[in-house]
C-alpha cells in the first residue's frame, strides 16, 4: 500500500498543478477511486469497508467554489471482507437494500480553496436525507492519462451518525456497543474527460 501511495503521488506530480485545473465535467472514474468508510467495533477496534459500485459526476466551475459534485453509490455492493457481515448490512436491520438500493450525494456549496476545501451537500442513505460537510483537498491533474483522458484527482472525508440515516441496529455485549454510532468516510476520487482537440 505504501509502494502505491508513493507511485500515485509520483504520477500526480508529473501533470499540472492543481490550480491548472480545466473547467468541465469530469466523470468519476471508478476503477481508480474508492468510497470507503470506518467504524468502531467492539469499542476497542475498528472495521474498514468500501462501497465498489458508483458512479457520478464533478462540474469543475472556471471560480472553484462554484463547482458542483454528485455522485450515487450501490448500496447492495459493500464490501468489509466478511461475506456473512456484509449479507447483514445489505438486511433490514442496517441498509435494507431490498428497499433502498441508492446512496446519493449532491453538493449544494464549496468553500475554501483545492488545497483545503469543505464541501457542504445532500446525503440520501436509506430514504433519509442530512446535510453533511466534506473537508478535502485536490490533489492535482494528469493533462493526459495516456488513454485519451484529462483527469482530476481529489480526496475528502466527513463523519456522520449511522442513527441519523436509520441504521439503528445494535447490540451491547460485555466490552460495549457492538457497532459504533459514529461512521467516517473517505473519498479518494479520480474524475475524468476526454480531451479536447
Amino acid at each position: 500500500m505504501k509502494s502505491l501511495t508513493l507511485t500515485l503521488a509520483f504520477f500526480f506530480s508529473l501533470g499540472a498543478t492543481a490550480a491548472d485545473l480545466s473547467p468541465g465535467q469530469y466523470n468519476i472514474d471508478p476503477a481508480h477511486s474508492k468510497v470507503g468508510f470506518e467504524v468502531a467495533h467492539l469499542v476497542v477496534s475498528t472495521v474498514e469497508g468500501s462501497f465498489t459500485t458508483f458512479s457520478g459526476k464533478v462540474d469543475l466551475a472556471k471560480r472553484f467554489t462554484k463547482s458542483k459534485v454528485t455522485a450515487e453509490v450501490d448500496v447492495s455492493s459493500i464490501d468489509t471482507g466478511v461475506e456473512k457481515r456484509d449479507g447483514h448490512l445489505r438486511s433490514a436491520d442496517f441498509f435494507d437494500v431490498a428497499n433502498h438500493k441508492k446512496m446519493l450525494f449532491v453538493s449544494k456549496k464549496i468553500s475554501g480553496s483545492q488545497k483545503s476545501f469543505k464541501m457542504t451537500g445532500d446525503l440520501t442513505i436509506k430514504g433519509v436525507k442530512k446535510e453533511v460537510t466534506f473537508e478535502g483537498r485536490v490533489l492535482g491533474r494528469i493533462p493526459n492519462d495516456g488513454f485519451g483522458n484529462e483527469k482530476l484527482a481529489f480526496e475528502a472525508t466527513t463523519q456522520i451518525n449511522r442513527k441519523d440515516f436509520g441504521l439503528t441496529w445494535n447490540n451491547v455485549v460485555e466490552v460495549g456497543p457492538v457497532v459504533g454510532d459514529l461512521i467516517k468516510i473517505e473519498l479518494k476520487i479520480q474524475a475524468a474527460r476526454p480531451i479536447k482537440k
